[in-house]
């Protein structure tokens, strides 16, 4: 009982209380209405007046959507209970005469606006609707509500008063050009700071009439840091090659410097969480990087430094192809894509007679009640026995050791990683805090672990993850971790955010809206769970690097195999 109260307690604090107290004011007008309706209900007059006041609980809400929905329409859905308790405070009116009528009314209207009421007060959104304020203004409300807001404001050392000095004149020449891209290109770079994977700014303005900074060209080809240090060229295009660079070609300068110093140096700061997986992927975002022209400098086939010029080919999709390949993630354009990369969560196959294969995409299910069940009650019963039927099946055809994909994944839930766990351990580990924020300490209300049932704790087990595993995708990759039969590998380590996201604000006309952290998930030493210190250190690093060589880069970019699961199965032959 202590789980289940202290993760009602958790997601209480996380909800908006502004939010709240406008839904219980609907509720206790609603209440009120009712008092006078059975004092008033045999005086005529009075029943007229009592019908005109029924109306104060929908007005009341449209003053609420005038404040915070105007301007940004799409947010209503996050509203949508509240509004419901409006409309149906509107139903007892019809039956206001009628007593058995009524009263059925009443009941109907009663049990809706308790449920509504309940879910809402627990997920009442961290909303500002800033649109009506001047970009300048915005910009100022919202380095104001991140700063009372944000959960990770202590652990991560933000003074977002300094940062809101360091920004404002980028925002001010937006202001006074009138430019919207600017101005999101100063509130990016203000977010990208904060080095948090769950901090997003989104973008709603017309691309093509205005030019972003972090708007990156098309040169026709990638490049990519091995192991060694070198950079090799990789996704080239026709273009290119015509000019003697190919799929690795070793490019040694680019605009007249040493490489691996313009990727240190030009590239903009991205907001990556752990510094090193930024470094692994300066390269890439080098390659489209510069202006019309870009000067590159290569060894020929002979070893003698060459020079060429590569112009803007326009419509980037290089570094798109180059980012999906080194990731292994699908291209995600439309919703179907999205879709169908979904359906492959919980799926599993045998790679060969002993090596068994589970996808792990998000910690979610296509149930919100058994999601929300498991969240409060820090048990994922569904997703254990989904994950005990897909072992069970695995091992009925040979398995002996297991591959558990957790690159590319988008989170959820914690619990469903721990479900896993539950099944790969014969021990009993901690899983995850759930925490409160309040006067910049940091306080857990309940915890949520790992019950270890030793069913397949024989098993070996490689985890993938990559630096696109993020939210409970590295909650999950860090659990995992723990035990002693599982390895934690990749490329690249993962993210490093696990914090829960619930802080939206969206700025001067709508054509910024910035999504932060509000809920907070500790360790067991009580503090922020798998999020990077300033120092941008992981503290959940694979404990295997697979390598990453030339010919692994090959067949990553120019083939498009799966080098990283490739290996997996190899490293576990080898070691099993």
């Amino acid at each position: 009982m202590d789980t289940i109260t202290g993760s009602l307690r958790h997601i209480f604090d996380m909800a908006n209380k502004t939010q709240v107290i406008w839904c219980a004011a609907i509720i206790l007008t609603m209440l009120i209405l009712a008092v006078l309706h059975h004092r008033w209900k045999d005086d005529a007059k009075k029943l007229r007046l009592w019908r005109l006041l029924c109306l104060i609980p929908l007005l009341t809400a449209v003053a609420h959507a005038l404040i915070y929905v105007l301007g940004f329409p799409v947010i209503v859905s996050a509203f949508i209970p509240l509004y419901i308790i409006a409309f149906v405070s509107l139903f007892p009116i019809l039956f206001a005469k009628r007593r058995i009528g009524y009263r059925i009314t009443a009941v109907i209207t009663g049990l809706i606006t308790a449920l509504c009421g309940l879910y809402f007060c627990l997920s009442a959104p961290n909303f500002s609707n800033y649109t009506r304020k001047s970009y300048s203004d915005s910009f100022h409300a919202l380095a104001e509500f991140m700063d009372r807001k944000y959960i990770l404001k202590e652990w991560k050392e933000v003074d977002f008063t300094a940062l809101e000095a360091k920004y404002m004149p980028a925002v001010k020449e937006a202001e006074q050009e009138n430019d919207p891209a600017k101005f999101a290109d100063a509130v990016t770079s203000f977010c990208n700071e904060l080095h948090d994977g769950h901090v997003s700014v989104d973008r709603n303005y017309d691309a093509k009439a205005y030019t972003s900074a972090f708007q990156q060209h098309e040169y026709g080809l990638a490049m990519v840091q091995l192991d060694s240090g070198e950079v090799i060229a990789v996704c080239t295009s026709e273009e290119v090659s015509k000019l003697g660079i190919e799929d690795g070609t070793v490019i040694t300068k680019w605009n007249g410097r040493p490489v691996l110093q313009a990727a240190a140096e030009d590239v903009m700061d991205m907001g990556s969480p752990v510094k090193a997986n930024e470094e692994r992927i300066a390269a890439i975002n080098l390659s489209g990087t510069g202006g019309d022209t870009v000067e590159v400098s290569f060894l020929d086939s002979s070893g003698s430094e060459q020079t060429v010029t590569l112009s803007d080919l326009g419509e980037m999709h290089t570094l798109q192809e180059a980012f999906c390949a080194f990731a292994h993630a699908p291209r995600m354009e439309k919703r179907s894509d999205y879709l169908e990369f979904m359906e492959d969560n919980f799926s599993a196959k045998m790679l060969d007679d002993k090596c068994g294969y589970l996808m792990l995409n998000a910690e979610g299910t296509d149930s919100t009640f058994h999601d929300l069940m498991g969240y409060i009650k820090g048990d994922h019963e569904w997703a254990r026995e989904t994950f005990r039927k897909r072992l069970s099946d695995l091992k009925a055809q040979g398995m002996e050791y297991l591959v558990v994909d957790l690159r590319n994944n988008m989170g959820g839930f914690d619990e469903i990683g721990c479900a896993l766990c539950d099944l790969l351990t014969d021990k009993d580990w901690y899983g995850q805090g759930l925490g409160i924020r309040k006067n910049g300490k940091y306080t857990c209300v309940s915890d949520h672990g790992i019950r270890g049932t030793g069913e397949f704790a024989d098993l070996k087990v490689i985890a993938l993850t990559n630096y696109n595993c993020c939210s409970a995708g590295d909650g999950t990759a860090l659990y995992l971790s723990k035990l002693p039969n599982v390895t934690l590998a990749g490329i690249t380590d993962p993210c490093g955010c696990n914090q829960e996201t619930g802080g939206i604000c969206v700025l001067s006309d709508g054509a910024v809206c910035v999504s932060f952290p509000v809920g907070l998930i500790l360790d067991e030493t009580g503090v922020p769970n798998v999020e990077t210190r300033p120092d941008r250190i992981s503290r959940n690093p694979v404990e295997v690097r697979i390598p990453l060589d030339r010919e692994a880069a090959m067949k990553i970019f120019r083939d498009k195999e799966d080098y990283e699961l490739e290996w997996a199965v190899d490293y576990l032959r080898s070691n099993g």
